[in-house]
């Protein structure tokens, strides 16, 4: 069963960075809990409506990027993950930003047996 659960897991990491790199914010929504708590260096925590718009912004934005999960560990309902991304988002303009780093990322296994992120502390910085 914790394969299994490892593996959903693993699918939903896998579906969050093709659906960002294809511009489908709706994708990325569902992967996340009503309650999600997100925390980047230098802002405030935030939820998932702040998530939301941030991402509408970035409609034209090219990203593309890659993950290195390091750690999985599944507890009944709840699970964490240590994960490398190394993205960069290309502005219509051509100007390139690429960010790399560390997350460490909490999610609930809902009634519906499906896995979605409930907390995520993104260390993310710049590259240069």
């Amino acid at each position: 069963m914790a394969g299994d659960d490892e593996q959903a897991i693993r699918k939903v990491v896998d579906t969050w960075m093709t659906a960002s790199q294809a511009g489908d914010i709706d994708t990325v929504l569902g992967l996340m809990t009503d309650d999600v708590v997100f925390m980047v260096p230098g802002h405030e925590p935030f939820g998932k409506e702040a998530f939301a718009a941030a991402a509408s912004s970035l409609k034209g934005m090219r990203i593309e990027g890659r993950n290195d999960i390091s750690e999985i560990k599944v507890l009944g309902d709840w699970a964490y993950l240590r994960n490398h991304i190394d993205i960069a988002m290309t502005l219509p303009d051509g100007t390139t930003t690429r960010r790399a780093g560390y997350t460490l990322t909490i999610l609930t296994k809902g009634s519906d047996g499906r896995w979605r992120l409930t907390r995520d502390a993104n260390l993310l910085t710049e590259k240069t």
